[in-house]
């Protein structure tokens, strides 16, 4: 098993891991204000990781504090618009905006890194929006506050994804992932006080919800996508992370009996198709050159 292959590998089990979260995410804002909630998680996975690495602190770097800060700023706030965004617009357009960041991935890399995707990556990201498209069928409605939000969300988590990759590479990678942690628990706890009135009520359903996300979500599949995605390319990254409404939309039909329909099976196929294109775009004739260039 190649490097890449067991990145990205490891990368769809961190996005089966967020697309399990979001009924969980749905149902706790029912009992809790959505940037304490996220404060209150990241303040949990924080002190949990600061457990398990505190004896290596000594070696932390100035320049993972900086790029540790930076990349915590990004998560905070495309994890806040994100989830006030779910506040005013229905699931499945979020899901579709917040699927967008295989659009904007790309968009980064060639801004930041000066790098051109492949062209079967490129032909990847149309099928992943198309079947985006498909799957969440945002049609009929007016675009609204919520679904402004969540469009910032995807610019950020697309911006992350590259900035990631860059300042991965020669990072330590625990330590990096702990300052975002710390960031994003600081930042959240200032912002709750500041933009909205602060409750939670401690019922079993939000009880579990923090442990699993703050276990699987971000302690899991956040410190995976750290750990790894610096071994694959940003864009192949992005649409792996495509599959997450899929999975988000199969979770929430049998957990919340939401149906997925025609035109969202339709899309998950194509969504899944788009995955391979972009995944063996190193071996398929045509579609293995850079895009945009000749061989």
């Amino acid at each position: 098993m190649s490097k890449q292959f067991r990145a990205e590998l490891l990368l769809f089990v961190s996005t089966f891991i967020w697309g399990s979260t979001f009924v969980f995410v749905k149902g706790s804002l029912e009992e809790a204000s959505p940037l304490f909630f996220i404060a209150l998680r990241f303040w949990i996975a924080t002190v949990v990781l600061y457990i398990i690495l505190f004896r290596s602190f000594p070696s932390l770097t100035r320049q993972t504090i900086i790029s540790g800060t930076i990349l915590g700023i990004l998560v905070y706030l495309g994890f806040a618009t994100q989830t006030v965004g779910m506040q005013y617009t229905t699931a499945s357009k979020s899901a579709f905006f917040t699927g967008l960041l295989v659009v904007f991935t790309p968009l980064f890399q060639l801004l930041l890194e000066k790098r051109l995707p492949k062209l079967g990556n490129a032909v990847g990201i149309v099928l992943a929006a198309i079947g985006l498209y498909l799957l969440t069928s945002p049609e009929g409605s007016e675009f609204n506050v919520g679904d402004a939000l969540t469009l910032i969300c995807a610019f950020l988590f697309g911006w992350y994804i590259v900035y990631l990759d860059i300042v991965s590479q020669n990072a330590n990678r625990h330590h990096l992932i702990f300052v975002q942690f710390l960031i994003c628990s600081v930042i959240g706890t200032i912002a709750c006080f500041l933009f909205e009135k602060p409750y939670i009520v401690f019922t079993d359903e939000i009880i579990f919800a923090l442990v699993y996300l703050t276990l699987f979500s971000n302690l899991g599949a956040m410190w995976i996508q750290n750990l790894v995605q610096g071994d694959t390319t940003p864009t192949r990254a992005a649409v792996i992370f495509t599959l997450e409404p899929v999975i988000a939309a199969t979770f929430a039909y049998f957990v919340r009996n939401e149906i997925l329909g025609t035109a969202g099976i339709i899309g998950a196929g194509i969504i899944v198709t788009g995955l391979l294109v972009s995944e063996f775009s190193g071996v398929i004739p045509g579609l293995n050159r850079s895009f945009g260039k000749r061989e």
